[in-house]
Formats: C-alpha cells, sequence, structure tokens
C-alpha cells in the first residue's frame, strides 16, 4: 500500500474508533455483544482481510502496515480487535502460509470479506503452555479422519465458520512431530460447541470448549495435505500474532496514559489539579516512557520481519514486554483516578481486567522469557 492509501485508511479507522467504537464500550460490555451493525462496518473496511493476500480477496497488508492499523484500532474495547483478529492472524496465517490452492480458494476469500469467522482450535484441557502435548487424537479411516478430544478457551468458537484444529496422527512419533492440522466447519458431525465461557474481562470476546466425538472429516481437511507437521505450523503462526497482540497493547496503553491525563489535568485536591503533584506526573511518565519504547519495539520488529530478517526472538521480547508494559500502566490509570478508578462508570477498571488476558493468550510471559532464553543460548552456541 502506498505511503498515502496507508495514512488515510489509518486516519479512517481511527476516526471509526472515536465516533462508533467508543461510544459502544459500555455497552458492549453489558450486552457481551458486539452488534451486528459494528460487524458489517468491519468488513466494508477491509479489517477481516488486512493480512489475507491480495489475489484471495484481502488487503494483503505488510507487518508494518497492519501494526500501523493496529495502533489505530487498538485504542478502545479488546472485543472490537478480537473480533476481526484471528482472521488475519491465528485463524487465516495457517492457511496462507501452509494450506493447498484447494484450501486457499475454499477459505481465504471468505475470512478476508469477514463473511466467515476463523478459529484456531489448540489448548486443550491438559495442554496449554506445553502444547505439544495435545491428546486429540486424528485417526486415517480410508479416505477421512476420525477425530476425538476436546479443545478449550477457544477464542471466537461460537462465532467460527472454520477451526484450524490440531490433533495427534503419528501417536509413536516425538510429540512435536506427531501432530497435524485440519480445517473443520461447524456443523460437522461429531464436532460440538461447549457454553459459552464466563471470564474476567474482555466481554464481548466470546471463548468456549470445542468438542469432538468421533468427527469424521475427509482427509482433504488436512491443512496442507501434509501429516505431521502442524506444531511447525502453530508457531509459525504465533509468531506473527505475537506481534499483532504486541501492537494491540501499545495503542490500549495510549488510550489509558491519554484518559488518566485528562482526568488528572480536571481533577482538584488541594485547592490544584492533581496532574501538579510530582507523584502523578511520575506515574504519567512512566507510563509514556513505557508506552514510547514498546511502540519502538514493535514498530522495528515488523519493519525487520517485512524485510524477511528471523524475528522469532524479537517478536517475544515484544509480547513480553508490551503484555506486561500494558498491564503496569492500567494500573497506574486506576491509581491516577483513585477511588473513581475503581467504579465501573469511568471504565478504567474495564481495560484494567481486560489487559490482564494478554500476559496469558497466545503464549504466557514466562513461555516467551523461555523461548527468548533458548534462542539465545541457541545462537551463542
Amino acid at each position: 500500500m502506498d505511503a498515502d492509501s496507508l495514512d488515510q485508511m489509518v486516519r479512517t479507522v481511527r476516526r471509526f474508533v472515536d465516533e462508533r467504537l467508543i461510544p459502544l464500550e459500555a455497552k458492549v460490555a453489558d450486552d457481551d455483544r458486539v452488534p451486528p451493525e459494528i460487524v458489517e462496518e468491519m468488513r466494508a473496511l477491509g479489517l477481516f482481510g488486512m493480512s489475507i493476500p491480495e489475489e484471495h480477496g484481502g488487503l494483503g497488508l505488510s507487518m508494518t502496515e497492519e501494526t500501523q492499523i493496529l495502533l489505530a484500532l487498538g485504542r478502545t474495547s479488546p472485543a472490537f480487535r478480537s473480533m476481526i483478529g484471528t482472521n488475519n492472524g491465528i485463524g487465516s496465517q495457517g492457511i496462507v502460509m501452509d494450506g493447498t490452492d484447494e484450501q486457499k480458494r475454499r477459505y481465504l476469500p471468505r475470512l478476508a470479506s469477514g463473511e466467515i469467522i476463523g478459529s484456531f482450535a489448540l489448548t486443550e484441557p491438559g495442554s496449554g503452555s506445553d502444547a505439544a502435548s495435545i491428546r486429540t487424537t486424528a485417526r486415517r479411516d480410508g479416505d477421512h479422519y476420525v477425530i476425538d478430544g476436546t479443545k478449550r478457551y477457544i477464542t471466537n468458537a461460537p462465532q467460527a465458520g472454520v477451526f484450524t484444529l490440531f490433533a495427534r496422527t503419528d501417536p509413536d512419533a516425538r510429540p512435536a512431530d506427531g501432530i497435524s492440522a485440519f480445517l473443520l466447519e461447524p456443523g460437522t458431525p461429531g464436532l460440538s460447541l461447549g457454553p459459552v465461557d464466563r471470564k474476567m474481562g474482555q466481554r464481548g470476546a466470546h471463548t468456549c470448549d470445542v468438542i469432538l466425538e468421533g468427527c469424521r472429516v475427509p482427509a482433504s481437511a488436512l491443512l496442507g495435505g501434509r501429516e505431521g507437521v502442524g506444531f511447525k505450523t502453530a508457531m509459525r503462526v504465533l509468531d506473527r500474532g505475537r506481534i499483532h497482540i504486541s501492537a494491540v497493547c501499545v495503542a490500549l496503553a495510549e488510550r489509558l496514559i491519554d484518559d488518566a491525563l485528562a482526568y488528572a489535568m480536571q481533577r482538584e485536591q488541594f485547592g490544584q489539579p492533581i496532574a501538579e503533584f510530582q507523584l502523578v506526573q511520575a506515574m504519567l511518565a512512566d507510563s509514556r516512557t513505557e508506552a514510547y519504547a514498546a511502540r519502538c519495539m514493535v514498530e522495528e520488529t515488523a519493519r525487520r520481519r517485512d524485510t524477511g530478517a528471523d524475528v522469532r526472538t524479537e517478536a517475544s521480547c515484544c509480547k513480553l514486554y508490551c503484555t506486561e508494559m500494558v498491564g503496569r500502566v492500567a494500573d497506574r490509570a486506576v491509581q491516577i483516578h483513585g477511588g473513581a478508578g475503581y467504579m465501573a462508570e469511568y471504565g478504567v477498571e474495564r481495560f484494567y481486567r481486560d489487559v490482564r488476558l494478554f500476559r496469558i493468550y497466545e503464549g504466557t510471559s514466562q513461555i516467551q522469557q523461555l523461548v527468548i532464553a533458548r534462542n539465545m543460548i541457541r545462537a551463542a552456541r
């Protein structure tokens, strides 16, 4: 995308956030639902297909360009971003990277337009951070596979039009080598959904169990037509997703800083705005410094990825730092608001709960630390 077109899209998305999404934040939280008309407007803006190649109906944005859009879109409740996030990340990129031509033709145009929502079904009741230990099985039976198991906390599962689902096809192989990925559609016999989860935050973004009991799918549902490469696909997809999530965290931090600053400038105590007190200024300054550092990390990592550089370590650095950073910023924002920060009407406590999830999904902070350290040791050797 040329610079002028990108700038225009960023400004359009920012105006959409300010005029349409921010006024609906409380309603989405109360109703636990993103209004259908907002979803339709997101489709019209092309937000469901930002990262999907143009030949498949998407915008084909680079990581740098996608990051700039997310820095505008992420300034509001995460539920809005979650609606389009899987289509641009873990819900589509496995198909983009490893799908057969037929799989790309079947799913990518519909994901890009927002006709269907993608979902990434990896986590299980006994397998979270240790993704290679999944127990869901896929047994070959003639021209079909029979899948049995349960997936847990699957984002967008209640609305999904296609699941990228991971199962063990070779029980005798090393844990990571025996995993394959499949593309499943809702309504497939043997596939059912559990009740929608009740969560600490991010209301409006839905998760639930995906249950497979003798779920019979054609062999053509095997992603890429190859067994045993599903774990590698998952890890490659998550690398891009970590940059995506990091950009959202930066945007939310910047929103929280703006709100905290505005409140501090109008709230008076001891005869003057609390923004004049140095201890409040320290919280504002620390938040601004950390958010700026995080923005620089994300933009540089996205740029390097676009050049073809291996940014696995840097992507984990971003995910670790940005998700922890936005948690600290949210905590300071509540503190600056004082008692008002604990009250629902100001919205700060909602963001405080919302951002807590970022340190857990798509690789916990502790997993990022392990990835970073192991990559450092491997490089040194």
